[in-house]
């Protein structure tokens, strides 16, 4: 499991040229105090020279989605500043830049990053430092194979992970393999087309769904279309 050493003083930012891909440093409101991330700087960067995403089944035109801040990341993250922590161990799946990790952790919950990005990792640890957050968790998730070194969550959250076909198939059984009886999972989706389709994955898996339509994204008012999905398994007697 890949625990994040405890920064020091923050050095300087990375320098762009040194890397194979371009950054960009941004700052982020409406999660509580403001935090600081390092993001790719856009949607055109690629770099997998040992095939590491490739054989996760990444993409070269999906590689770069982690590494981007998305809308629903933003709403989710604003979710988790009211969250009831207390006791409960949490899961961010396919996290990319982990910002709602980063909240739960600033307040002092017991989270676990996961992503199937080999890159997610290092930009965890980066952003850490950054915002002078002490040690957190990440392991490795990826939804269509086996991940034993995970085991079961009280709260499973995640945000805008529904952008492919298969995904709800997938991301059903990931979900339902990995949640502790009782549990509860929150996904905040941008409308997505499959969002119908994973309902109806977790309804046959047994769980109960409730759907509030978010209008707005923290901290900055802009519009936003899209809905914070809750979902729950009834204990077995």
């Amino acid at each position: 499991m890949f625990q994040a050493p405890v920064p020091g003083p923050v050095n300087a930012p990375v320098s762009k040229s040194s890397l194979p891909y371009q950054l960009k440093f941004e700052t982020v409101s409406g999660s509580g105090d403001d935090l600081q991330l390092r993001s790719l700087l856009d949607r055109q960067q690629f770099h997998d020279p040992m095939g590491e995403a490739e054989r996760e089944g990444i993409s070269s035109s999906a590689w770069p989605i982690f590494g981007l801040l998305w809308p629903s990341g933003r709403v989710l993250a604003h979710v988790m500043l009211t969250c009831e922590l207390q006791d409960k161990r949490i899961l961010e799946l396919g996290c990319g830049l982990a910002l709602a990790s980063l909240v739960v952790h600033r307040r002092g919950g017991n989270i676990t990053a996961s992503d199937c990005h080999p890159l997610a990792a290092d930009f965890l640890l980066e952003n850490l430092k950054l915002n002078h957050l002490p040690a957190m968790k990440y392991q490795v998730g990826n939804w269509s194979r086996a991940n034993p070194l995970l085991e079961r969550f009280d709260l499973i959250i995640g945000s805008d992970v529904l952008y492919d076909r298969g995904q709800p198939e997938v991301l059903s059984q990931f979900i339902d393999q990995h949640l502790q009886a009782g549990g509860e999972v929150l996904i905040v989706d941008p409308d997505r087309g499959n969002r119908v389709s994973f309902n109806r994955k977790m309804d046959l898996l047994g769980y109960e769904h409730t759907e509030t339509r978010v209008s707005s994204l923290p901290g900055s008012g802009e519009k936003y279309k899209g809905r914070l999905l809750r979902y729950l398994k009834a204990s077995p007697h």
